[in-house]
């Protein structure tokens, strides 16, 4: 297996792709021994255009097969990498698929946004998003609640979208996730508030898995990505 991602800075090193890198988680839990080829897209080689024409990283190729859709990418590698030898990736409960899927689209139109009247109005629509996402990780799922039990539901201690164990849904979401928490810092000076303490779970259990810190851009990386996205607000 064979992965291609967007270079860094540098030329070699990881750069921010939250595409490519939700493909490698992926590939990671399955368990797959693959190769990562870092591409510097100023210096794109010819044999790249050739291989995938018109598209940027990621791509996938298998038995001389190029995939470039990311979606398409994900449902192949679950169709083809399957129990006993692979593990199942899926959600169990359908809501974790769709959790938090609106907040890198109202991320993007708070840092791409120049009109300082505008700012605040931005800031609350993405932290009602980052809201939903904490009630969600917060609430528990239903094989967290005691049926007999005559007790009120407790608050959810899972430590991802879909319970103890990372799944697809983490493997789209996470990337995106950290992205947000490092550009709206460094752009907006906007933090993640404290007390989503459903979401800063989710991040801190993120953060001690091998599989996602090893296929992650450093923070410096993911800030240059976005020096020329992150518009400065108008004075």
């Amino acid at each position: 297996c064979f992965a291609i991602h967007q270079a860094g800075s540098d030329g070699e090193s990881i750069g921010n792709c939250p595409f490519s890198q939700r493909l490698f988680m992926i590939l990671w839990l399955k368990g797959v021994v693959f190769n990562v080829t870092t591409v510097d897209l100023k210096r794109k080689p010819a044999d790249l255009h050739n291989l995938a024409p018109g598209t940027h990283p990621p791509f996938l190729t298998f038995n001389g097969e190029v995939r470039t859709d990311v979606n398409k990418i994900e449902e192949f590698l679950e169709e083809m990498l399957t129990p006993p030898k692979y593990p199942k990736l899926a959600v169990k409960n359908r809501e974790s698929n769709t959790a938090g899927n609106d907040i890198f689209a109202k991320f993007s139109a708070y840092v791409k946004n120049t009109k300082p009247e505008a700012n605040a109005g931005l800031e609350k629509v993405l932290l009602k998003a980052l809201r939903k996402l904490d009630s969600f990780l917060n609430s528990p799922l239903p094989e967290e609640i005691d049926a007999d039990s005559m007790e009120e539901e407790k608050c959810s201690t899972r430590k991802y979208l879909d319970g103890n164990e990372l799944t697809l849904a983490d493997c789209n979401l996470l990337p995106k996730l950290h992205v947000v928490k490092v550009v709206s810092k460094k752009y907006r000076n906007f933090d993640i508030p404290v007390e989503l303490t459903g979401v800063w779970r989710y991040l801190q259990n993120a953060y001690a898995r091998d599989e996602f810190i090893n296929t992650c851009a450093a923070d410096k990386e993911i800030e240059l990505a976005y020096q020329d996205v992150a518009r400065r607000l108008a004075k």
